[in-house]
């Protein structure tokens, strides 16, 4: 059995890894509708994002289980459910359970207000300390919530999640349609002159530097539009900030971080788009030095997402559900 990585952003699978033999998980994978006719060794490389493609290649090849044998160049279908075995593994601390706020539920979905620090689904760094977890702990073995999007492990906010496979898919849909309205609060460096402003820049994956960043590309990038909206600026420390508003009207890896740093406001703590593009590696190895944190101001990523407008799975009626800033970025702004 090999081993495989996966990135700090939780890019991966959408239920539990299942417990096996002898210190072995089984991590479960639902293939989403946006997905749908990709490569099986692409859509793994996608969501295995620290491996490269011959690395994932290899794990579909020794490592995967489905009911029948699935190779590299299968094409995907949304639903295709299957797991990948790995070892168990200590786990890094996340925030207590209790910081998992559950803002509503019925009997089709369920919104949380998400910790930052916490990851959304199991990954081969989490098992038990990621949200899809708590929330079986919490509610009970059976208990069903898929997650029908996704955010990074240092963004704080609103998860909106299935409770039915239907819920789920309909969900997913949405987002994929762009029938869903989504806000972020993000704390940026330097002030942007205009009070509202447009970022529409295409973005490819993978840098020189970090295989699992992205970058802006008009050649190679698909389209990406985000608007945004200064909320506030401020000054701090003899720097300058500003709070804005983002509305991403697409839904691309880390979209709001690299267009904020593409015009010249990258986000408050963001190691992987921030001072310097050397600080993530540094990071993920444990090496960040004092002097970087202290350029960093903050140790997560100043991004929330605030809010979120959408069609309800069964009644088709629009829903909005709101987070307020967390303590860690309200206390980086000062009083009104």
């Amino acid at each position: 059995m090999s081993e495989f990585e996966e990135d700090d952003a939780g890019a991966g699978d959408d239920a539990p890894p299942i417990p096996g033999a002898g210190g072995v998980v089984l991590v479960r994978y639902t293939v989403e509708p946006n997905y749908a006719g990709w490569r099986l060794d692409k859509y793994l490389t996608e969501k295995i994002r620290r491996a490269s493609r011959t690395r994932v290649q290899e794990i579909i090849e020794n490592d995967l289980v489905y009911e029948r044998r699935l190779k590299s160049s299968t094409p995907v279908w949304p639903g295709l459910t299957f797991e990948l075995r790995r070892r168990v593994r200590d786990e890094p601390t996340v925030p207590p359970p209790e910081a998992l706020v559950e803002l509503f539920m019925d009997d089709a979905i369920l919104v949380v207000n998400k910790p930052p620090g916490l990851p959304i689904h199991p990954t081969a760094r989490y098992f038990h300390n990621t949200m899809v977890e708590q929330l079986k702990v919490r509610h009970g073995p059976d208990f069903r919530a898929d997650p029908a999007h996704r955010l990074d492990r240092e963004t704080s906010g609103l998860v909106v999640c299935g409770r039915t496979l239907e819920a789920c898919q309909r969900l997913m849909k949405s987002f994929l349609k762009g029938e869903v309205n989504k806000e972020y609060l993000a704390i940026v460096e330097g002030q942007p002159k205009q009070d509202e402003f447009v970022v529409d820049a295409p973005i490819a994956e993978g840098t020189e530097l970090i295989r699992i960043a992205v970058r802006i590309d008009a050649k190679e990038g698909r389209p990406a539009r985000t608007r945004f909206k200064v909320e506030r600026r401020f000054s701090r420390d003899g720097a300058d900030f500003a709070l804005l508003r983002c509305f991403p009207e697409t839904g691309r890896q880390h979209q709001i971080r690299i267009h904020a740093q593409h015009v010249g406001f990258p986000l408050v703590g963001d190691k992987m788009y921030g001072p310097d593009p050397g600080y993530f590696d540094r990071f993920s190895k444990k090496q960040l030095e004092e002097e970087a944190w202290a350029k960093l101001r903050l140790p997560r990523q100043a991004l929330h997402a605030a809010a979120l407008e959408l069609p309800h799975p069964v009644t088709r009626e629009r829903v909005r559900f709101d987070a307020p800033l967390t303590p860690d970025l309200a206390d980086f702004l000062p009083l009104p």
